[in-house]
C-alpha cells in the first residue's frame, strides 16, 4: 500500500523527459473571459451609508487575482489569458469587434502568471473604462455577435497543446443572464444558434467551457435563458448548477493549490487484514573471524529464579512485538466515534499498490466502499512493530468537477492520541476555526517577495490571548480569586521574585564559600607562609583560603598574599 500516489523523491539533476511529461499532463490552461458591459460596472450588493459601493467587475478582478497569486507561490506551470468582451477598443490576433486580449500579444503563447500580471491586473479597474472602454456589444438593429466574437478568439488562443495531456478551460463571468434580450425575430434566433454552435465546436475540440454567473441585487440569474444551453445543461442540472456556480472560483483555486504540492511517495506499507499471510523474512548470522555462516544463531539468556533462561534473537524479537506488520488491523467503529480534536498531527493519505503483492487494490476497494457505506472508521496498529501507535482509517471518496478530480478516492490515516493527550474542550468549539499564525505569515511573506512589495500583509494571530475579553471586570475577578486561591491574600509577584532571586544569590554564595572551604583545608597555610611558599601557589588557590575565611579577594597576587599573611599573624 502506497502512502502517496505520484513518484519516488528525485534530485533537481533527475530532470528528464518523464518529469516533463509529468509535468505537462499536470498543466492547465485557462482563458478567463470577463463580461465589460456597463451592467458589470454595477453595484453587487447594497452596501451602507458609509461603505464604498462594489461592483461585479472589482469582485471579480479580486476574485482572480487572488487566484493567479496562488499560482504564482506554487510556481505553476499553468498559463492565463485575460480577455474582456463587450469592450470599445479591440485587440485580437482575429481583430473581432468588442473583444480585449489583455495580457497576450499577437501569435503569443499564454502568460504564466508573474507579479508584473498581478499587480497591473488588480489596478485595472482604475484605467479601464479610459484606456478599454465599456459598451453593450450585442444591440437591436445591429448583427454584431461580441460573444461569438469572444468564444472564437478563446479557442484560438487555446489552440496550443493537446487536450490529451493539458486541461483547456474557458471561464466566462457575467451578470447578464439574456445577453440576446435586447433582440427579437429571425436576428436573434440566428445568432443565437450561431453562439451556441461556436460553443459546442470548440467543446468538440476539448475545450472545457464553464460560467461563472453573478446574480444582481434585485434579480436572480436565470440559467435557462440562454447559458444552459450554451455550457450543455439540461433538467435538474440546471437547479443543481446554481448553488454550486459562486463556488467555482474558489474550486478552481483548490485545484491550483493541489497542483502547486507535488504528491511524492512516502513509503510503502504491508497491511495485515488477519494471520493467514504473512511475508516473512529470514535472518541469519555470520562469524566475525572466519566469515562463515552460523548454522545455530547466537543465543542470549536471562537469570531467573537462579534459572538460566535462554533466548533466541528471534524469540526476543518475538516477545518485543506487539505488530507484525507496519499497518495491522483491529477492528471498525462509527465513524462519529472520531472527533476533530482527535486529528493532532496531520494525517496520511493511503491507498493500494499491486505492485509487491497482488490484488491489494481489489481488497482495499472492497473495504473502502464497506466503510463508507455502513459510515464505519477502521482502527489499526500502525509504525514500529515494536512501539505502534493506534491510528484510524477514513475512507474518502472521490469528488469531481467540471475541471477533473478535486478529491481522490483512498483513506485518511489519522494518528490518534493517547489517552493522557486528550482535554474535553467546551462545546462548540473546533480547531477549524483558528487559523496557523506560522503558516498565514509563510504565505505572507512569499505574497510580498512575489509582488515586490516593501511591507508584509498584516497577519492576525487568533491564538494569542483576547486582551479585551481579558480586561472584562467579571474576568479580572475571576483571576484575581484564582490568585489569591493559590498564592494567598496580599500577594505581590515583583517581591517574590525578589526574594526568590535574593535567596538563589545567597545559595550561590554559600554553595561557593563551601567549596572554598573544602579546597583550602587541603593545604596547611601557616608552614607555608613560614617557609615563603605562597608566592609559588596559584590566584585561585589564594582566593580560596580568603573567600573560605570570608575575606576580599580583589587585587593581585602581591595583595592576596599579604592580606592572607595579616590573616595569620605573620
Amino acid at each position: 500500500m502506497d502512502l502517496d500516489p505520484e513518484g519516488l523523491f528525485r534530485d533537481d539533476s533527475d530532470e528528464d523527459d518523464d518529469n516533463v511529461q509529468e509535468r505537462e499532463a499536470n498543466k492547465e490552461m485557462v482563458i478567463y473571459l470577463i463580461d465589460a458591459s456597463p451592467k458589470m460596472f454595477t453595484p453587487a450588493t447594497t452596501a451602507k451609508a458609509d461603505e464604498k459601493e462594489e461592483t461585479h467587475f472589482h469582485t471579480i478582478v479580486n476574485c482572480i487575482t487572488q487566484a493567479l497569486k496562488t499560482q504564482i507561490i506554487g510556481r505553476s506551470h499553468d498559463e492565463v489569458a485575460i480577455c474582456f468582451f463587450n469592450t470599445k477598443e479591440k485587440k485580437n490576433l482575429q481583430d473581432l469587434a468588442g473583444v480585449y486580449v489583455y495580457n497576450v500579444t499577437d501569435r503569443e503563447p499564454l502568460d504564466r502568471p508573474d507579479a508584473r500580471l498581478i499587480k497591473e491586473f488588480s489596478c485595472i479597474e482604475d484605467s479601464f473604462v479610459n484606456n478599454i472602454g465599456s459598451r453593450y456589444g450585442i444591440t437591436s438593429g445591429s448583427r454584431e455577435n461580441t460573444l461569438y466574437n469572444a468564444l472564437w478568439v478563446a479557442q484560438a488562443l487555446l489552440r496550443k497543446g493537446s487536450v490529451k495531456t493539458v486541461s483547456k478551460r474557458i471561464l466566462i463571468f457575467t451578470n447578464e443572464d439574456d445577453p440576446f434580450g435586447g433582440l427579437t425575430g429571425a436576428v436573434k434566433t440566428d445568432m443565437i444558434r450561431t453562439t451556441i454552435q461556436r460553443a459546442r465546436d470548440a467543446q468538440d475540440l476539448g475545450l472545457s467551457i464553464e460560467l461563472l454567473p453573478l446574480s444582481r441585487p434585485d434579480e436572480e440569474f436565470n440559467m435557462s435563458l440562454f447559458y444552459a444551453d450554451l455550457i450543455g445543461l439540461e433538467g435538474d442540472e440546471i437547479v443543481e448548477y446554481l448553488p454550486s456556480s459562486g463556488e467555482k472560483l474558489e474550486d478552481m483555486t483548490n485545484q491550483l493549490k493541489k497542483r502547486m504540492m507535488k504528491k511524492r511517495k512516502v513509503k510503502t506499507l504491508s497491511f495485515a487484514i488477519t494471520n493467514d499471510v504473512c511475508i516473512e523474512a529470514e535472518r541469519s548470522f555470520i562469524c566475525n573471524d572466519t566469515g562463515a555462516l552460523l548454522q545455530n544463531p547466537e543465543k542470549r539468556f536471562q537469570v531467573y529464579n537462579d534459572k538460566i533462561i535462554k533466548f533466541s534473537a528471534r524469540e526476543l524479537s518475538d516477545v518485543k512485538r506487539v505488530s507484525s506488520h507496519h499497518l495491522r488491523l483491529l477492528g471498525f467503529k462509527p465513524l462519529d466515534y472520531l472527533k476533530d480534536y482527535h486529528n493532532l498531527r496531520p494525517s496520511t493519505f493511503i491507498y493500494p499498490s499491486d505492485e509487491q503483492i497482488f490484488g491489494s487494490t481489489r481488497v482495499f476497494v472492497a473495504f473502502h466502499n464497506s466503510m463508507r457505506r455502513l459510515g464505519r472508521i477502521a482502527l489499526a496498529f500502525y509504525g514500529n512493530p515494536t512501539r505502534p501507535q493506534l491510528v484510524a482509517l477514513v475512507a474518502q471518496e472521490e469528488v469531481t468537477s467540471a475541471g477533473g478530480q478535486i478529491e481522490p478516492p483512498g483513506m485518511h490515516m489519522i494518528y490518534l492520541p493517547y489517552s493522557d493527550d486528550v482535554r474535553y474542550p467546551e462545546e462548540n468549539f473546533s480547531v477549524c476555526q483558528f487559523a496557523n499564525p506560522a503558516l498565514q505569515r509563510h504565505y505572507g511573506i512569499l505574497e510580498a517577495l512575489a509582488l515586490g512589495e516593501d511591507e508584509m500583509p498584516d497577519v492576525k494571530d487568533e491564538t494569542l490571548p483576547d486582551e479585551e475579553g481579558l480586561a472584562r471586570p467579571g474576568v479580572l475577578k475571576a483571576i484575581e480569586e484564582f490568585k489569591a486561591s493559590v498564592y494567598g491574600e496580599n500577594y505581590d509577584q515583583e517581591e517574590a521574585e525578589a526574594a526568590a532571586a535574593k535567596a538563589g544569590a545567597s545559595k550561590k554564595r554559600k554553595a561557593a564559600s563551601d567549596a572554598a572551604e573544602q579546597k583550602s583545608a587541603a593545604y596547611n597555610w601557616a608552614e607555608l607562609a613560614d617557609a615563603g611558599k605562597l608566592k609559588d601557589m596559584t590566584v585561585v588557590e589564594l582566593k580560596s583560603y580568603l573567600t573560605a575565611h570570608g575575606l576580599p579577594v580583589s587585587g593581585k597576587k602581591e595583595a592576596l598574599i599579604s592580606r592572607i599573611l595579616t590573616h595569620l599573624g605573620k
